[in-house]
């Protein structure tokens, strides 16, 4: 399991926790840092995604978020907290993809175009066996998106803009996909992989001075 250690910043009071983030994501280290937290540890998960036959996108956003955070806790010898996150795209009962190549990409944007879509995140914690004091708990966001029609050349200049790679459904609400949004209600933060409200709220409830 790879590790990167970022710059500790004190979290769990006196109760001697680190904070570990199960993802290897930028965005998710940087909205954690944008309420001020920086993870002692950051643990990318590397589970297999592959959705289950029939799965339908809320239980499996929340499948890999509680597997994410289950695996890396049950890795780690130290007493800490993890956080771990999974964001799905839905097309009424399809799973969008993560868009790994261009190809993909520009099926997931054509099929957006001018129509409505679900974005789900998941977001689990998990204390370590070595820290008693932790409380498990978990939340999921459902966040409406709807893109404005997309004309051929439109779509390839997002896919030339590169932002897409990596993003579920093919595209980055907080990148070069933007200008197309025509209507969005829910979570930002939860569209764009980790919903802070709710994070904030599980973080407050627990044992030591995790969040104010």
């Amino acid at each position: 399991m790879s590790v990167i250690t970022a710059e500790a910043v004190p979290t769990g009071g006196d109760t001697g926790a680190q904070l570990v983030l199960a993802s290897a994501s930028p965005r998710r280290l940087a909205l954690l840092r944008q309420i001020g937290l920086v993870p002692d540890q950051v643990h990318p998960a590397n589970i297999d995604e592959t959705p289950r036959r029939d799965e339908l996108p809320r239980p499996y956003a929340q499948r890999l978020a509680t597997e994410k955070a289950e695996h890396v806790a049950g890795a780690l010898d130290c007493p800490a907290l993890v956080i771990a996150a999974d964001t799905v795209v839905a097309l009424g009962r399809r799973i969008l993809p993560k868009a790994e190549d261009a190809d993909t990409a520009r099926r997931c944007l054509t099929l957006l175009s001018g129509r409505r879509h679900t974005v789900f995140t998941a977001v689990a914690i998990r204390p370590t066996a070595a820290w008693k004091g932790g409380r498990a708990g978990n939340r999921l966001v459902a966040s409406t998106v709807t893109f404005s029609r997309l004309t051929p050349l439109q779509i390839d200049a997002l896919i030339e803009a590169g932002d897409w790679n990596g993003k579920a459904g093919g595209y980055a609400i907080q990148g070069h996909a933007a200008s197309f949004v025509r209507f969005m209600s829910g979570s930002y933060t939860g569209i764009v992989g980790l919903p802070l409200f709710e994070t904030a709220q599980m973080l407050r409830g627990q044992k030591g001075c995790w969040l104010r």
